[in-house]
Formats: C-alpha cells, structure tokens, sequence
C-alpha cells in the first residue's frame, strides 16, 4: 500500500468539528460560510500561494519584454493578492478550527 505523504497538517484539523470564539457581540460573530472558506483553505499548501506570486511576477517581467504592458501590468498586480492569500491561509493555519 503507497504511503500519502501528508501535505498539510492542518488539514486535519480543519476537519473537527467546529466550535465557534466566544464574542462580546452577536455582531461580530463569524458566519457559516466564512467557516467554510477557513476549513477549505487550511488544506491548500502555503507554499502554493508563494509560487503563484513568483509566477505571476516572471509572467510581468515576460511580457513587459515583450512590450505588452497593459498585459505587463496585469499581472503583475497579481502578486501583492497572492501574497496576502497566502498570508491569510497561515493565519487560518495557527488559529485552532
């Protein structure tokens, strides 16, 4: 039998049962569909986040070269989201689901 190797160890536990913070306020009480996107984006590589930015600034610089730059600069606007996603998905990482 193969072993799995264990991409994200927070994966795991992302799959318990979720219990959510005590608030001071009932409006400032997270939603249903924001526990969702915590539990899905805990199983996504960290490193994944880092690579699509890397990416997106190689593709910028490509076509900057080329001398497409509308294009250029699209992409290039990628990177800083892909880094805060990135960010956000350690976040979610070190808070107990």
């Amino acid at each position: 039998m193969p072993v799995q190797p264990d991409v994200n160890p927070a994966s795991k536990a992302s799959e318990r049962v979720y219990e959510p913070a005590s608030v001071v306020r009932a409006e400032h009480a997270e939603g249903a569909f924001t526990r969702v996107i915590e539990q899905q984006t805990a199983k996504l590589p960290s490193d994944l986040f880092l690579f699509a930015a890397l990416g997106s600034m190689g593709l910028s610089l490509y076509y900057h070269v080329l001398g497409r730059y509308d294009t250029s600069r699209f992409l290039g606007m990628w990177a800083p989201t892909l880094l805060i996603m990135g960010v956000y998905n350690k976040i979610v990482k070190v808070i107990k689901l």
